[in-house]
């Protein structure tokens, strides 16, 4: 009961309250657990680290649980990953969507209700109230941590029936959001006036037309665009961006080049060519889908030499987001400790599932990987040998000394010989597996080892 209280003192001043991109969130109780002062203002963003220099955490998962209790959950985390080496939370999407209390949120319908209207079946979304939202983004912030929105502006959901002139036939397009922004018609998705299609329609939804001038400066244009009130009053510094095969990339490259912000792309595909194509077109990052079909070859499949074939990070490795699993894709099981090995050591900017992070996977260990990717993995990358078992690769170092990383998918020890950048060097194995400190010859060579089904990554001591 106190908590529903709370949260109705809270959406009382929030509306009374206008939104500041420039001061803290700063709630305060007494020793009675009572709010007594509410500074509902998103946070000042300097002091932030540079995403891309340590991990980013997907902070969620598939059905997290509903209740709006979500944003509460992540911010409580925040500082313990901050202090781990994340520096940036992919957060899913945040407004009203068709499923309401229900909806993961890729079903938009409201891109403007963070959790305060009621419609959709609900006041809060799933994850929580805009409040909550700003609180949390806050914490990241005061934590140095960046905080990416999920955007899905492919398809939506949750329109009226209306008649439609340009098909003959009637469609759900009739879009009228209690927020007051960014109403729709069929005008504004295809086929349409100005567009028959663009590439790609996904579930039937209705379809948004970026060549609408309309929805140009809904999205991204306009001062009170989608993105600019996202980035300004919301407070967010990046963008993840939803199914972007559904369009073209220009989309996403007048997004970035009118707001800013690290943006990724969805691009569903395990070509390394065609991810570099779109990468290259919309001038943003991609997930590395290619990556983690070789990966899954690799450690499902019991071949690593696998790693050697191509992927996006070792293509053009500044615009290669890297992952083991995320909210639609884990299917890596075997090995996939593993596999954050590989990805942690090598080039790209890795993320986190959520779920392996907090629950599935051991912690310590995920942590000494963040802690070896944010310290160690610099430089060019040099694979020294692959079977069907075993990976070793050296970085070159950037800043630093680099490292070697060795990968074992059998069940017994391994062993060898290999040629490093250091001469007459003591080294040791970074991740506690080896107890071996051994020095390096003049002519850098030195032997190392590894456990069953385990990794080992060396640099200097």
């Amino acid at each position: 009961m106190m908590r529903i209280l709370q949260k109705l003192l809270i959406i009382i001043v929030f509306v009374a309250f206008s939104c500041s991109t420039e001061n803290a969130i700063e709630i305060t109780k007494n020793q009675e657990n009572q709010i007594v002062s509410i500074d509902k203002k998103v946070a000042k963003r300097s002091g932030l680290k540079t995403i891309g220099t340590g991990v980013m955490m997907q902070a969620f998962y598939w059905d997290v649980p509903a209740g709006g209790t979500w944003w509460e959950n992540v911010e409580d985390k925040v500082q313990d990953w901050s202090n781990a080496g994340i520096d940036a939370i992919w957060l899913p999407p945040v407004s009203k969507a068709q499923n309401g209390p229900f909806s993961m949120g890729y079903d938009p319908f409201d891109y403007f209700d963070f959790g305060e209207y009621d419609q959709m079946g609900s006041v809060e979304t799933r994850f929580g109230s805009k409040t909550e939202l700003l609180s949390l983004i806050n914490s990241a912030h005061n934590v140095n941590l960046s905080v990416i929105a999920d955007i899905v502006i492919n398809h939506n959901s949750g329109g009226e029936l209306e008649p439609n002139p340009y098909t003959g036939t009637p469609y759900y397009t009739d879009f009228n959001p209690l927020s007051g922004k960014f109403y729709r018609s069929n005008a504004d998705f295809h086929p349409n006036n100005v567009r028959q299609s663009d590439s790609g329609v996904f579930g039937g939804y209705p379809d948004l037309s970026h060549s609408q001038p309309y929805v140009q400066d809904w999205l991204w244009k306009k001062p009170e665009s989608v993105a600019k009130y996202y980035m300004n009053e919301i407070g967010f510094d990046g963008w993840r961006f939803d199914y972007v095969k559904g369009f073209e990339p220009w989309v996403v490259k007048e997004w970035k080049n009118e707001v800013g912000g690290f943006s990724v792309g969805e691009y569903w595909d395990g070509n390394a060519a065609t991810l570099d194509w779109w990468s290259s077109q919309a001038e943003v990052s991609a997930f590395d889908f290619a990556c983690y079909y070789r990966m899954l070859d690799a450690f499902e499949g019991n071949n690593l030499n696998r790693l050697n074939d191509d992927m996006l990070l070792k293509r053009n490795p500044r615009k290669a987001v890297t992952f083991v699993a995320n909210h639609d894709t884990d299917e890596i099981f075997n090995g996939k400790m593993l596999a954050y090995a590989y990805i942690m050591t090598h080039e790209g900017y890795p993320t986190v599932f959520y779920q392996d992070y907090e629950e599935w996977l051991n912690k310590e260990r995920l942590n000494n990987l963040i802690w070896i990717h944010n310290n160690l993995a610099g430089g060019s990358t040099n694979v020294l040998y692959t079977d069907t078992d075993e990976y070793i690769a050296k970085r070159n170092g950037h800043n630093n000394d680099g490292l070697i990383v060795y990968i074992n998918n059998s069940n017994s020890w391994k062993e060898r010989w290999v040629e490093t950048n250091w001469s007459s060097k003591r080294i040791k194995d970074y991740t506690g597996h080896s107890g071996w400190q051994p020095v390096t010859q003049s002519g850098k060579w030195v032997k190392i080892e590894v456990p069953p089904k385990s990794y080992s990554v060396w640099s200097t001591k």
